[in-house]
């Protein structure tokens, strides 16, 4: 099944259209294999130069693309004997934020992360990904727990943000992303931290604060979406394209400016056009991160992450 297109892959969808007849006429026995393979090179061609030249607003548009790997796709990947725990211990349960414990390649982990849904039901049921405060009040409880029997804390990233309704601020949603943030800082164990799409505001940093942070080629990572910051700054919604490229929020920006570690290259295309790929990607990555760790004691776990972000701006990668 062919992924969904954006507006601006257009040359490609035409492309690709066009190889789609060809297979059809091909099927009643046309001998005309030699033109798809012409057409179909000439469209992967035209991919990766269209994906090799986003600008921050195309990136934004890909980082937002519903066919993206979401946290269960990874979860289901990536995780054996998951086991998700439910509720704050306070007021209640968010399907927004999913956390709980399994193994990863052998090995006990704590995993938590927002999930946006792939279906109309399962983004209503999980709030589009937009956690309150009890699911930021779940993530506290699961790493302390975590920190409590010495596992590994994993955090996948995407999500628009903290979820601005009502009920959320008389729950106390700054307070509760804060000591989610606080609970990143103090844990004694590696954490690890992943944005695979939109990492937005404080709905993100309450669980990105990790020894490593690692971003996907094509994500975004800021304090406002680019919409918001174009309302806010200009009074105008429709500058969102210019607020993108103002705000520097591509991996490219974040790894620059030393505030994630490293960047994951997605397939052609982007991650959604080859989710089992990128999710393979993504566990080496993460490998790869928790062996550099693995030999730290408690206190020189807790010294290298605040470290890091101490240095966040000081000097250019």
């Amino acid at each position: 099944m062919r992924s969904t297109y954006l507006d601006f892959e257009k040359p490609v969808a035409e492309l690709d259209s066009k190889v789609d007849e060809l297979r059809a006429l091909a099927a009643t026995g046309s001998d005309i294999g030699e033109e798809i393979s012409r057409i179909e090179e000439k469209a992967a061609q035209a991919l990766a130069e269209l994906y090799a030249n986003l600008t921050p607003w195309q990136k934004t548009l890909v980082a937002r693309h519903h066919q993206r790997p979401h946290l269960t796709d990874f979860i289901n990947a990536l995780i054996t004997e998951f086991t998700p725990l439910a509720g704050d211990r306070k007021f209640g349960e968010d399907e927004a934020l999913v956390g709980g414990f399994g193994r990863f390649r052998g090995e006990s982990i704590c995993v938590i992360g927002q999930e946006k849904g792939a279906t109309t039901e399962s983004r209503i049921k999980h709030n589009f990904g937009m956690a309150r405060p009890e699911g930021y009040r779940k993530a506290v409880r699961l790493m302390e727990m975590a920190d409590r029997f010495g596992i590994p804390v994993l955090s996948l990233v995407d999500s628009a943000g903290a979820y601005p309704g009502i009920g959320a601020e008389e729950r106390g949603q700054a307070e509760a992303i804060a000591r989610s943030t606080d609970a990143c800082l103090s844990l004694g164990v590696p954490n690890v931290a992943i944005i695979t799409g939109e990492g937005m505001s404080g709905g993100a940093i309450a669980i990105t604060t990790a020894n490593r942070v690692l971003m996907f080629e094509h994500a975004i990572y800021s304090v406002i979406s680019p919409e918001a910051a174009s309302s806010i700054l200009w009074r105008d919604g429709t500058k969102a394209q210019e607020a993108a490229t103002s705000m520097k929020i591509t991996a490219q920006d974040m790894l620059r400016f030393g505030v994630i570690d490293s960047i994951l290259k997605e397939p052609d295309g982007g991650a959604h056009r080859d989710p089992a790929a990128m999710i393979a990607t993504t566990g080496d990555a993460i490998e790869q991160a928790l062996n550099d760790l693995r030999n730290l004691d408690p206190d020189m776990i807790r010294r290298q992450r605040r470290q890091k972000f101490l240095d966040i701006g000081r000097k250019l990668a």
